[in-house]
């Protein structure tokens, strides 16, 4: 069997490069562990570079995922995140400025674009690799990242937003919200600001985007009178993929995740994941925490 401290010492980063393929931290640790076996079923000594035989082998077997993904995806119920990656549960200190905006920005990208991405501009594997890893030639690969790259900076904030005044943001949003505090809310809302729910037909969300101030203040007003007396609780404050926001358990019993997205000082996008299949790892953690405390 090959050397497992080899394997171990690059499953941090292998995991980080699968979950920005794939969106998903629970996908992204199936197709590590697929690696692992065909790592395993190598003769020691046959691989010469195990950070690119892994990196090419993991890289591989997302973009086969991807293509049975895109199937699976056209019939998803309502709105499609990627699975909420808390700032713990990141294998190691996060390298790249991914968030979730630009998540979903790559997530329009063919899979090709997005590998080529990802593993030359963010993981900075050199062109040449890059290439053999998908099997097309150095010109085509420098074509990819570029037309990926375009899309990514148009994502790109243009704007820093201080840490802490973030986080207060995401405080008062949670209790402006719970609260369907319309004034409140008014004061933190961009006008355009937008709500993007992804309940995966598991659960109640909005399956369409919700659009403008006004809208959003309606509606998080009509939830308080409707369901005033079991308001949603607060688990934790939280990063969520790069984004400030909280993790918390609303009426009946469905704990969520949300993010949100910052333009200017005012909330330019909610972002809320229900869908107890993506939330598997944050109820973990939060157990965690409950039990520790």
């Amino acid at each position: 069997m090959p050397d497992t401290r080899a394997f171990a010492a690059e499953r941090p980063r292998l995991v980080r490069l699968a979950y920005r393929m794939t969106g998903s931290l629970a996908e992204a640790e199936d197709v590590v562990q697929d690696a692992w076996f065909r790592w395993a079923g190598t003769a020691p000594g046959t691989v010469v570079n195990p950070a690119a035989w892994l990196t090419r082998t993991v890289t591989r077997l997302c973009l086969d995922h991807l293509k049975s993904a895109r199937v699976r995806r056209e019939t998803y119920v309502g709105a499609w995140l990627p699975e909420p990656l808390l700032g713990t549960v990141d294998p190691e200190p996060v390298a790249d400025d991914l968030t979730l905006t630009l998540m979903l920005a790559l997530e329009r990208l063919s899979p090709l674009e997005r590998a080529a991405f990802l593993l030359h501009d963010v993981f900075e594997v050199a062109l040449p690799e890059v290439a053999a890893t998908l099997d097309r030639a150095p010109a085509a690969v420098r074509q990819l990242a570029a037309r990926a790259r375009r899309h990514v900076a148009a994502a790109r904030p243009r704007y820093t937003v201080d840490r802490g005044d973030a986080e207060r943001i995401a405080a008062a949003f949670f209790a402006a919200s719970r609260d369907g505090d319309s004034k409140a809310l008014a004061g933190l809302l961009a006008a355009d600001v937008t709500i993007h729910a992804d309940g995966g037909g598991r659960v109640l969300a909005f399956r369409n985007v919700i659009r403008g101030a006004d809208r959003v203040r309606r509606l998080y007003a009509g939830l308080a009178r409707k369901h005033g007396d079991t308001p949603p609780k607060l688990l934790a404050m939280r990063w969520i993929d790069g984004l400030p926001g909280y993790v918390s358990r609303e009426r009946g019993d469905v704990v969520q995740t949300t993010a949100l997205e910052l333009r200017e000082g005012r909330i330019a996008a909610v972002y809320v994941v229900r869908n107890p299949d993506k939330l598997a790892h944050v109820l973990a953690l939060h157990a965690a925490a409950a039990t520790r405390g």
